[in-house]
Order: structure tokens, then C-alpha cells, then sequence
């Protein structure tokens, strides 16, 4: 007696969803090439304000991340 394993994402609606890994690699890796470009403002003596910009761009690129992996789950 086999019961057959249900796959991840199987009960959602729509079509089936898939992942383009070099498109997440380039949006990646597109976002931490900012990372080097973000300077401080003039007016920022110590550079504190560079530390939430910075940390913006590495939350956008874990949400690709995170995105790319939820998909792959549901495939």
C-alpha cells in the first residue's frame, strides 16, 4: 500500500511557478554592487547614515533570496 506524497505548493492556485537562477543571480548580485558605491553625506562626519543605506540594499538582496527559495519550495 503506497500513499502518494503530497509535492509543496501543490494546493495553490495558478499556474506553476519557476525560478530563473541566473536571474537572481544578476538582481543579487546587481544589488550588492551598490554596497561600494554608497558614500556619506557631507554633512555626516562619521559615516553612520552609509550603515542604514547599506543595510537596505543587503535586505533587498535576502529578500530575493528568500523569494527565489519560497518558489522553489512551492515547485
Amino acid at each position: 500500500m503506497s500513499t502518494p506524497i503530497p509535492r509543496p505548493g501543490a494546493h495553490l492556485p495558478g499556474p506553476p511557478q519557476s525560478v530563473d537562477p541566473e536571474k537572481i543571480h544578476t538582481e543579487v548580485d546587481g544589488l550588492l554592487s551598490r554596497l561600494g558605491a554608497v558614500e556619506p553625506d557631507p554633512d555626516d562626519e562619521h559615516g553612520v547614515g552609509v550603515i542604514p543605506r547599506k543595510a537596505h540594499l543587503l535586505e533587498k538582496a535576502h529578500d530575493v533570496l528568500v523569494e527565489a527559495l519560497a518558489t522553489v519550495d512551492k515547485i
